[in-house]
């Protein structure tokens, strides 16, 4: 079995599930972490998990239990963990008894699934393009979109970043000069799919992300929390098929 990788100090704290690796840095430097009996303040010292012992306030350093829920997050939310301007976040949804981090984000504007978790390796598994992990979006457009704006949605959009992968685009229904369809793209782009409508013309009047991977927003309600079963987990570790358009 292969040794485990040297880490940095304040990486080993946030894979053990005590906070963010922010936080991390801001706890070692203030002294309140110590290896093989002896405080160190440089969250870059790099540590060998098999072989030096870290201890935190003066107890052991141990991995929290993993933890995994799911999260419809309500629009007017932020997917940070606090707010200078006193917004609300989504952390004002979850218990406060363990430290959780969202695999990846949603804006302001978007509502929708959202997995949370403190497991850094599988958030890794999710958010790293090279795993292709599907995302689904019900979409309301400000306009009626015609068969070539959907198409051009399907090949790929040329974006200020790059052009985006092909994706799988329905459309759903059309209702007072508008155009609902359901979008699955494979990539993580920061405000994607609004910058996707925006490139074939149109704009987003309202974003719901509904699935991620085989997981689906189903009966779960606005706000509401739930954790996700070892079959779910399961299925979003393993290896994605690419998603073509249609």
């Amino acid at each position: 079995m292969a040794a485990a990788a040297p880490k940095t100090l304040d990486r080993i704290l946030s894979k053990a599930g005590v906070g963010s690796r922010t936080e991390a840095r801001r706890w070692i430097v203030s002294g309140r972490v110590a290896v093989n009996g002896r405080t160190v303040v440089d969250p870059s010292r790099w540590i060998d998990p098999k072989r030096d012992r870290v201890s935190f306030d003066g107890r052991p350093l141990r991995s929290a239990e993993k933890t995994y829920l799911l999260l419809y997050k309500p629009k007017g939310y932020l997917t940070t963990y606090d707010d200078p301007g006193g917004r609300k976040t989504v952390y004002d949804l979850l218990p406060r008894d363990r430290y959780l981090f969202p695999v990846g984000r949603l804006d302001l504007e978007t509502s929708g699934l959202l997995v949370m978790t403190n497991d850094s390796d599988f958030a890794e598994r999710l958010t790293h393009p090279a795993h292709e992990t599907a995302k689904t979006y019900l979409v309301k457009a400000s306009t009626r979109l015609d068969d070539m704006q959907l198409e051009r949605l399907r090949s790929g959009v040329p974006l200020d970043d790059g052009p985006t992968r092909p994706a799988r685009v329905v459309r759903i229904r059309e209702t007072g000069g508008r155009t609902v369809l359901e979008i699955t793209i494979t990539e993580g782009r920061n405000r994607q799919v609004r910058r996707m409508l925006e490139a074939v013309g149109s704009k987003v009047l309202k974003l719901v992300r509904v699935a991620i991977g085989s997981l689906r927003i189903g009966d779960l309600p606005i706000g509401g929390v739930r954790p996700m079963t070892p079959a779910e987990v399961r299925a979003l570790s393993r290896p994605k098929r690419r998603t073509t358009s249609s």
